[in-house]
């Protein structure tokens, strides 16, 4: 009998936030438990500023706290929340999630719009039958659009542009008219965004279309209801057209009157149509099947994959291949990234009795992956140029799209390679945060004691956290300076770099 187990995903999408959760056994298969909806508007409370109103936000919290009593008694490891376009662009989300996470009890990650898109058609394709079809996956959210082409569960080219629902509706049906003019207007502006993907994601590149959620979902329920539809779930430009029509014809969204049309996707169904005609005439869509996975359902599936009760020789975790993608593209050193992972392990280890640990072994475990990463990446900047190149490694991580990671994790590596050598002001805000101290003293010791590119003698060094005293000590064998003396030199320059922080390191060596 397989073993089961519960997990949870909250996708909060800029037009609904979605809670599913499901029972999954250690084949990898899952069958949905609960699922819970609320249409939040998320998106229509950005400003001109892009920023979050107070109303918008209060009706997150009130869904996420609505979401967290459901979830009481999850463990850490069971539950993934994800968050999409709004707060991506949002400029005071730190103020929102710092709220928000404490209403639903656990992290929140804002993904990058290429992780949307990889995640969307990971949960499509888990409900297609396997197959050597290439396939077209299209995504209209409240505020972005995913386009996704791939074979298997392979992506071939996946992006996320800032076209959807709720952004249309309120750009260009925001007073409730629907004309044909209007209508026009929104098709063409949406195109325009939409044309760069032409040459990757065109009719040439594809041999079937689905449609997964929102806008698509909504749309091929009013054509089957309607009789539009040559199969249920099936959207034909024809049907576009009729559904175009129906709309100019109730003249207002307060009066459309159509079977499927629920009252809340009244105000946001004619932007949505207006960028689901573009997606159809910009990549010669004649035809488009709604699918059945979701964001939520590929988060689903990594989660199983990383963590879940699945057989450790079958667990994948697609942020090992981005890392080794990354590191492989800018030329880094494999030998001297080994070297510098495995030095960092082994100090941070000797730290993990002073840590703190909010979840025990997995929170640790978390830390260690995280330096294993940093280190892996720590050189890639040089390839750009040798002078500064942790500050030239932390940008490309920043800017760079890496799969399976959300943008504060990405943010995290930044930071520990931007951290690795000279200064320590630079990551003055991390200083509050004990657990980051530790993973960054372990790295830029293990650059250090590695700055000859071999192995360094750790044989009789020890490194411990001196908790009361917000510190580290690390301890060096009997006449190890000697033997030593230019990592000896760069060990009392580390001292004095810590020293212009709350942290301090003491670096003391034993008498023979």
């Amino acid at each position: 009998m397989p073993i089961k187990s519960r997990f949870a995903v909250a996708d909060l999408g800029s037009n609904s936030f979605r809670l599913e959760i499901d029972q999954a056994d250690s084949n990898a298969r899952f069958e949905r438990v609960e699922y819970l909806k609320e249409t939040v508007r998320l998106g229509s409370g950005l400003d001109a500023e892009r920023r979050l109103s107070g109303e918008a936000m209060q009706r997150g919290l009130a869904c996420l706290s609505r979401f967290g009593e459901r979830l009481a008694g999850f463990a850490p490891q069971q539950v993934r929340a994800v968050a999409t376009q709004t707060l991506r662009e949002a400029r005071n989300r730190e103020d929102f999630l710092a709220v928000a996470q404490q209403a639903l009890g656990f992290p929140i990650e804002v993904i990058a719009g290429g992780e949307e898109a990889r995640l969307i058609y990971c949960g499509v394709a888990h409900f297609l039958p396997a197959s050597r079809e290439r396939r077209l996956v299209v995504d209209i959210g409240g505020r972005s659009t995913e386009l996704i082409v791939g074979q298997g569960r392979q992506v071939r080219a996946g992006e996320s542009l800032r076209v959807g629902s709720v952004a249309w509706s309120m750009r260009y049906f925001a007073d409730g008219k629907l004309t044909a003019r209007a209508f026009e207007r929104a098709e063409v502006a949406a195109q325009a965004v939409l044309e760069p993907v032409q040459a990757t994601h065109g009719r040439a590149h594809w041999d079937a279309a689905y449609g997964s959620s929102g806008t698509v979902g909504a749309v091929a329920e009013v054509l089957h209801l309607a009789g539009r539809a040559p199969r249920e779930g099936a959207i034909t430009r024809a049907g576009l057209d009729w559904l175009q029509a129906r709309l100019v014809k109730a003249g207002q969204t307060s009066a459309i009157d159509l079977p499927g049309v629920r009252e809340n996707r009244k105000p946001v169904v004619a932007g949505g149509l207006a960028v689901l005609r573009a997606v159809f005439d910009l990549l010669d869509i004649s035809q488009m099947q709604h699918a059945q996975g979701a964001l939520r359902h590929g988060v689903l599936v990594e989660m199983l994959e990383r963590d879940g009760p699945a057989r450790i020789s079958e667990r994948r975790d697609t942020r090992n291949a981005a890392v080794e993608q990354l590191a492989g593209r800018y030329a880094a050193d494999p030998a001297q990234a080994a070297r510098v992972a495995r030095t960092a392990a082994a100090l941070l280890g000797q730290l993990e009795s002073g840590a703190d640990k909010s979840a025990e072994q997995q929170a640790w475990q978390r830390l260690a992956q995280q330096l294993a990463w940093a280190a892996q990446l720590h050189e890639i900047g040089a390839w750009i140029a040798h002078p500064d190149y942790h500050k030239h490694g932390a940008y490309v991580l920043e800017q760079a799209e890496l799969s399976g990671f959300s943008l504060a994790e990405q943010h995290r590596l930044a930071l520990l390679v931007l951290g690795q050598r000279g200064k320590l002001r630079k990551v003055e805000a991390q200083f509050a945060d004990g657990n980051f101290m530790r993973q960054l003293l372990a790295l830029r010791l293990a650059v250090l004691l590695s700055h000859a590119r071999r192995d360094p003698r750790m044989k009789g060094l020890t490194l411990a956290a001196q908790v009361r005293e917000q510190g580290f000590t690390l301890t060096l064998p009997v006449n190890w300076s000697a033997a030593w003396p230019q990592s000896a030199h760069l060990l009392h320059e580390e001292v004095l770099a810590w020293q212009r922080t709350p942290w301090r390191l003491r670096v003391v060596e034993r008498r023979g």
